[in-house]
């Protein structure tokens, strides 16, 4: 789809919500993760963590303010969402700042 899309569309349909199920799984991976990547809503969940990113305005925030707004939903299943969001431009990272482990972590804000 992706080289369909640069042609006929200019990369406005890989630009939407949702990741297709073939990108999240391997080819050698068992059954299991393959029913497991057919299951998940990756539109309603990188709308959900895009929509917590922007509320955060210009100065951005870091995963750990994510996922403490998050915090009703899986670690993995929040921060499997920042690559998605970045390789469509929807957010974008400012810079690094300390989490509460006191390690860097990225500052992401929305574009636009």
């Amino acid at each position: 789809m992706t080289k369909l899309d640069k042609i006929w569309f200019g990369g406005a349909v890989e630009k939407f919500f949702g990741t297709a199920p073939f990108k999240l799984s391997r080819k050698e991976d068992p059954a299991t993760s393959h029913m497991a990547a057919q299951a998940i809503d990756t539109t309603k969940m990188e709308s959900l963590v895009y929509e917590t990113i922007a509320a955060y305005g210009p100065d951005g925030c870091i995963s750990d303010d994510v996922l403490s707004k998050l915090a009703f939903l899986p670690y993995s299943s929040v921060t499997a969402r920042y690559k998605a969001l970045i390789d469509k431009g929807f957010i974008e990272v400012i810079g690094t700042r300390k989490g509460l482990s006191g390690r860097l972590q990225r500052v992401m804000r929305k574009i636009g």
